[in-house]
Parts: structure tokens; C-alpha cells; sequence
């Protein structure tokens, strides 16, 4: 539409200027039926040939060999279209047709090498448009990928941690029925219904308040108490609204006190001196758990399956999150370091 625009003005602008007069509708109509139209149906054969077929254009050769056939093909049958509506097929000698050539010669080269060009372009463009929608469609299977992998490993990691709280815990009870204390083993089985609620609830989530792995602490050292008597002693330390706003992975607490208790009080006479504190250092919530090691006691490793299953969900559910054991002095150090803010 374009060229038969500025076609039949060119044409106006010459009659105008030699003094012929014509009228730019009528010959806007016949440049769109002499020149539009083979090029409208160039575009539309050419489009579902590339479409249909892309290796025409994978290649340069290709590319100039469909020209090449494009030039043979489409540019004389062009121009007989042209001579026809012009009534020039009238040939009645080897110098008529001679003539006829000459005349049409220079007739549709730019427009027709133009439309190849455009057409080429677009199809181009079609195909880096799918080739990036198809690389982006990978990269998303890939994430998704990787996320279900991460769940099944999250998945993996309580299904081993579940198992293990659950045993050390009735061996608690188990404790106190061998000590014959009837009353005090009920009531550590219903402390331990609600610490079993609150781990199948945690189960089925990614995350929890630190508040809340706080008060699931204190209802198994409440079972633990039973146990140990007045010889469990644990400070807590910052307890404050903070930890409400604060996510952790479920179960994140437990472990590490549950390693103090096994480290303090089943490898020495007397009570324990556990601690567990929150500060807020900077954006991030620092955890941590601290017992006292005595130098006759090879002091915690660190590398059981409390604090390995820990770290491991640690990086799971952020990155940046981190957990630090080893001796400091005479007493153990488990250090959580919880970001305040979720990462990129």
C-alpha cells in the first residue's frame, strides 16, 4: 500500500508538471492493482512457504538460492500481469517481444526485492521470538525442577527428623515407667500428644515463628522435666515480640537443645546449664544454644543428625541462613543466624 502511495503520487506529480491531467484516486487504484496485488500475493506464498518450511531460509546459500528462483519465477510472471492489464501482449514479431522485454526490464525489481527482504526479516524475527519463548519455558521447567527437587529433600530431611523426636521422646516416657512413676508417665504422654500435634502440624509447612518453635521448646522440656527433674535448668534469654514476626524451618529449636540435654546432663552429675538466647544483631535474628563441655567429655562434633538435618533445612528455606557449633572456652556454642529480610 505503501508504494502504490507514493507511486501514484510520483505518477500525479509527473502529469501535473507535463500537463496531463488525471485524478489520484484512479491512479492510487491502478498502482495497488498492478504492483499491490502480485506483491500482496508474494507475501502471503512466501510467508507459508518459510513457514511451512523453515530450512529454506537456515542457511545463506538457501537464502540466495530461494531469491535466485524468486528473481526466475515470480519477476517475469509479474511482469506479464503488468503487460497484460496494459494490453502490451499484443506481440506480433521477435522486435515486438524485444521491445516488450526492454519496456518491462526495470518494472518490480525494488519492490519485489523489498517485500523478500521484509518477509525474510519478519520470519526471522518469528523464529528468535520462539527460540526465546522456548528458552524461557526451559528455564521455568528447570526452576520448577529444581523446586520439587528442594521439597522432596525437605520432604526427605523431616521424614528423618520426625522419626528421631518421636523416639527420643518416648524414651523419655519409657524412663519413667521403668522408674515406676505411673502418674508423672501419663502426664508425660499428654505433653507428648501436644508436642506430636504441633510436629504433624509443622509437617505440612515450610515455615514457622520462631515464637512459636519457642513455646514447642518449652513443651518438651516440660516432657523432659519428668525425666530429669530439678537437675533440667534452661535460661532463655530475649524472648520479645520480634520473634513472632520471625520465619524459621519447623522444628528448628528441638534438635539443638535436645543435643544440650544429651551433652550436659546425660555426661555429668548435677544440673544443667543450658541457655538459649535471641538478639538481633544487625538484620538478623541470632539463636543460640549453649551448654557447658567438660574437659573428662569429648565435646559435641556437631555432625549428629539433629544439627546436620538443621543445616541442611537451613539452606533450604534461605540461603543466608546459617548454623555455627564448636567449642568457645568451656561451653558449646549452636549459633542460628536467621535473615530478617527474605532474600533476592
Amino acid at each position: 500500500m505503501a508504494i502504490s502511495a507514493l507511486g501514484a503520487l510520483q505518477t500525479y506529480s509527473d502529469n501535473l508538471r507535463i500537463g496531463v491531467a488525471s485524478r489520484y484516486s484512479a491512479l492510487l487504484v491502478t498502482w495497488f492493482i498492478e504492483y499491490a496485488v502480485p506483491l500482496i500475493v508474494l507475501s502471503a506464498g512466501l510467508s507459508t512457504a518459510l513457514a511451512r518450511w523453515p530450512v529454506l531460509i537456515e542457511r545463506p546459500r538457501h537464502v540466495v538460492a530461494l531469491f535466485i528462483g524468486l528473481v526466475l519465477v515470480f519477476q517475469p510472471a509479474q511482469w506479464l500481469y503488468i503487460a497484460w492489464l496494459r494490453g502490451y501482449l499484443s506481440v506480433t514479431s521477435l522486435g515486438d517481444a524485444w521491445q516488450l522485454l526492454l519496456k518491462m526490464l526495470l518494472v518490480g525489481w525494488f519492490s519485489t526485492t523489498g517485500t523478500f527482504a521484509a518477509i525474510l526479516a519478519i520470519n526471522y524475527w518469528r523464529q528468535a521470538e520462539k527460540r526465546e519463548l522456548a528458552w524461557q519455558r526451559s528455564q521455568t521447567d528447570m526452576l520448577n525442577l529444581r523446586l520439587a527437587l528442594e521439597e522432596q529433600r525437605m520432604l526427605a530431611l523431616r521424614a528423618q527428623l520426625e522419626p528421631h523426636f518421636l523416639f527420643n521422646a518416648l524414651n523419655a516416657i519409657s524412663a519413667l515407667v521403668r522408674d515406676g512413676d505411673k502418674a508423672l508417665a501419663l502426664g508425660g504422654i499428654g505433653r507428648l500428644s501436644k508436642l506430636l500435634r504441633y510436629a504433624l502440624s509443622a509437617s505440612v509447612t515450610n515455615t514457622a515463628t520462631v515464637a512459636a518453635e519457642l513455646q514447642f521448646v518449652r513443651n518438651y522440656l516440660e516432657l523432659q522435666r519428668l525425666r530429669y527433674g530439678e537437675r533440667l535448668q534452661v535460661r532463655v534469654e530475649g524472648d520479645s515480640d520480634l520473634l513472632h514476626e520471625v520465619e524459621c524451618p519447623p522444628l528448628l529449636l528441638q534438635p539443638l537443645i535436645e543435643n544440650a540435654l544429651r551433652h550436659d546432663l546425660d555426661c555429668r552429675d548435677g544440673p544443667s546449664d543450658i541457655r538459649l538466647c535471641f538478639e538481633r544483631h544487625g538484620d538478623a535474628m541470632c539463636i543460640s544454644v549453649t551448654n557447658p563441655v567438660s574437659a573428662q567429655v569429648s565435646p559435641n562434633p556437631g555432625a549428629g543428625l539433629g544439627l546436620a538435618n538443621t543445616r541442611a533445612r537451613l539452606r533450604l528455606v534461605n540461603p543466608a541462613a546459617s548454623l555455627r557449633a564448636g567449642r568457645q572456652g568451656d561451653r558449646f556454642v549452636a549459633e542460628v543466624r536467621l535473615p530478617l529480610t527474605d532474600p533476592d
